[in-house]
């Protein structure tokens, strides 16, 4: 086994290598054009943005000589590059996807489909296997429409210092979301039933399984045939008038196609199933700057936010479609923007009050004072329970607490504004791609668990700002009570204010190493530091006086 992870290491090497050594050139060599008529097409491409459709059929699985080194007959293997025209939208991932169940459904017209994203591999071969446990179940299997994975990652670091593995959501509340009635589709490592892609509605009567292949009318053309018709199903103008994008394939016209598909799946009577084995089915890449975090929570808050003001709000569109219960717990992450407006407040306006000396809370003194030390105290235990329960570790508990108040403080702050402008026509709606590539140096700071800034953003900004107004208020809190004559009774009227600007400070610990301390490449922008500590005290006077 040492020896085959060693030849396919380096066929992946050497793949690796060719590519990028094209990519450096600019065009495909000759002889590597002759070798691949694929590529022969690509060479007549004005630009990856407007091409015709490119599609071939690399291994013919019907063909008696496709066989791997030990005699085992080899899957068809299909590669399709879509048409894409300047004039024409072409939908993004979901567009993508419907192009490819069409041409699928063309070529094989497999009753399943597994979708998951490029970034993403397989990790255990049983995948497959579970999936169709699932699917062909005598009792429950025809009610099932898709089959969720979780989304896990292979390049986290022992304590997550971003939060991406979302561990609490994929452990426990997916698994809650499956009691209710089955979980969202989340667009990667999912088993779809084709049919409930292409439309259909539930029927009692419904029966699926196994198309005979030797009875497909595929199965007596040429894979040059098949190439050329699947290649109309790829076209710009195919979906022209048709229900593709609204009542068949993805929806189209939101940048969370996914969790809308689901919903409408569920909605049309189908049921879902999240299953959560041991070990991990598919495994992807996380993002390794803080930067490229912020953006992809952006872009999926905005779109569950849109999806919640729209004719597809859950309470709306599933009322008597789907259970109560389900409705609330796609809730729960369509608000995901609005939690914003109250994690803002308890940033900003009782840090300015402390420098002000207006009192927000309770006295230490006043019985009122354990509700909300009780609230404070049984939350953040039940938080911490749950993420231990789930195999993670204090400090990565305290990273995802952090990652938290920085995506309700930029994220979903941008993503609440966006969707408001665009709500009452003052902007439209933009499709952010994460970036997920990083150099050396940032991947040796990310696997020491170093936070990384680098570029400057608005969102550093945001954050830097609000680390320097909680640390100036937390100065001046302290200043008052050295000063005063009585310092007990400043400490009894402003002490839960205190202890709760001091938790922010001690949250925002990186922001500080990253504007003062650190100098590497990845530390805070200049321009960043000097604007946010302008914001901070222009902030603090004016709530002085």
């Amino acid at each position: 086994m040492a020896q085959e992870w060693l030849l396919v290491k380096k066929s992946y090497e050497d793949m690796k290598t060719r590519i990028e050594g094209i990519a450096n050139l600019g065009k495909i060599p000759a002889d590597i054009r002759k070798e691949h008529k694929g590529f022969r097409e690509w060479h007549f491409v004005s630009s990856r943005r407007d091409h015709q459709s490119i599609l071939q059929i690399l291994i013919d699985g019907r063909d008696p000589a496709a066989m791997d080194i030990e005699g085992k007959p080899l899957p068809t293997l299909v590669y399709l590059a879509r048409e894409k025209r300047p004039q024409c939208h072409h939908n993004f991932k979901a567009g993508a996807l419907n192009a490819l169940i069409r041409v699928s459904s063309s070529i094989s017209d497999a009753p399943f489909i597994l979708n998951v994203d490029c970034d993403m591999c397989s990790s255990n071969s049983e995948a497959i296997r579970d999936a169709l446990c699932f699917f062909l179940d005598e009792e429950k299997g025809r009610e099932i429409a898709y089959v969720q994975y979780p989304q896990s990652f292979d390049n986290i670091t022992d304590n997550d210092v971003y939060g991406n593995c979302l561990r609490v959501i994929m452990e426990l509340e997916l698994a809650g979301f499956d009691g209710n009635g089955g979980p969202c589709y989340i667009g990667t490592g999912c088993f779809h039933r084709r049919e409930t892609l292409c439309g259909m509605k539930y029927r009692k009567d419904f029966k699926g399984g196994w198309k005979p292949m030797e009875n497909d009318r595929n199965t007596k053309q040429s894979a040059s045939v098949l190439e050329q018709k699947s290649k109309a199903l790829a076209s710009c103008s195919f979906e022209e008038n048709t229900q593709w994008g609204k009542e068949m394939g993805l929806k189209y016209g939101s940048s969370v196609e996914d969790i809308l598909t689901g919903l409408s799946i569920q909605c049309r009577g189908w049921r879902s199933i999240y299953f959560n084995p041991e070990r991990k089915e598919f495994l992807g890449v996380a993002p390794k700057t803080l930067l490229q975090y912020l953006i992809q929570h952006k872009r999926w808050s905005e779109g569950d936010f849109k999806i919640f003001l729209s004719r597809y709000c859950p309470l709306i569109y599933g009322h008597k479609r789907i259970p109560l219960k389900l409705q609330l717990s796609y809730c729960n992450y369509l608000l995901w923007a609005g939690n914003c407006l109250a994690t803002l407040y308890y940033v900003t306006v009782q840090s300015l009050c402390l420098v002000k000396g207006i009192l927000v809370f309770p006295k230490m003194s006043c019985p009122w004072v354990l509700s909300f030390a009780y609230a404070m105290i049984a939350g953040s235990m039940q938080s911490l329970g749950e993420f231990i329960c789930c195999g993670g570790t204090i400090r990565g508990w305290l990273n995802e607490q952090r990652m938290w108040m920085f995506k309700r403080t930029t994220s979903y702050l941008l993503a609440f504004s966006d969707t408001m402008m665009t709500l009452f026509g003052f902007s439209k709606s933009t499709f952010v791609i994460t970036e997920k590539v990083a150099d050396e140096e940032i991947s040796r700071r990310y696997e020491q668990e170093v936070m990384e800034f680098g570029t400057p953003s608005v969102m550093f900004t945001i954050l830097a700002t609000l680390a320097q107004l909680n640390l100036f208020s937390c100065v001046l809190g302290i200043r008052k009570v050295v000063t005063d004559d009585v310092p007990i009774k400043i400490l009894d009227q402003f002490g839960l204010q205190m202890i709760l600007c001091s938790v922010l400070v001690f949250m925002n610990l990186p922001i500080y190493r990253g504007l003062f301390f650190r100098k590497d490449s990845g530390k805070m922008p200049s321009s960043v530091t000097y604007q946010s500590i302008v914001y901070a005290v222009l902030a603090c006077t004016i709530a002085m006086y």
